[in-house]
């Protein structure tokens, strides 16, 4: 099984340098299975992510669609351009592909999710994203 910091490592070792590129403490991903998929050019992915109290993924995106079950604790989540969600076990968010999005654990316990992704064959599945390149959340301020 690979890590989360296994793989955040790798893809940085071959992606452009960027001010993401250090892996996230608190968070570990523990790769469950892959298979290619009967749908040309694309493979599934499902993988659980801890992320520790107060641990953050930051943000990034991938080649295609991602969807999050939280299986323990509360996650809050951010997509681009959107307000923070929070998600607690049981509950789902689906992320388009493409979509820059990030994770936090607010809380004094362990989250952990089961994320299925349905990805394009040869790009890498995580791509860092400098969160100054972001959409803005934020409601712009009328006059």
């Amino acid at each position: 099984m690979m890590t989360f910091t296994s793989l955040f490592a790798i893809l940085v070792a071959v992606a452009p340098a960027s001010p993401s590129a250090t892996p996230p403490a608190g968070v570990t991903r523990s790769n469950l299975q892959r298979h290619d998929l009967s749908i040309d050019g694309r493979k599934t992915i499902q993988a659980r992510i801890d992320v520790a109290p107060d641990a953050v993924a930051p943000w990034h995106r991938h080649p295609g669609e991602e969807v999050i079950y939280v299986i323990e604790g509360t996650l809050e989540y951010q997509l681009e351009g959107q307000a923070p969600v929070t998600i607690k076990a049981g509950e789902v968010l689906f992320v388009p592909a493409g979509v820059a999005h990030m994770a936090r654990n607010r809380t004094a316990a362990n989250g952990a999710e089961l994320a299925t992704y349905i990805v394009e064959k040869g790009k890498p599945l995580l791509v860092p994203v400098d969160e100054a390149t972001l959409v803005s959340s934020r409601p712009e301020k009328s006059e």
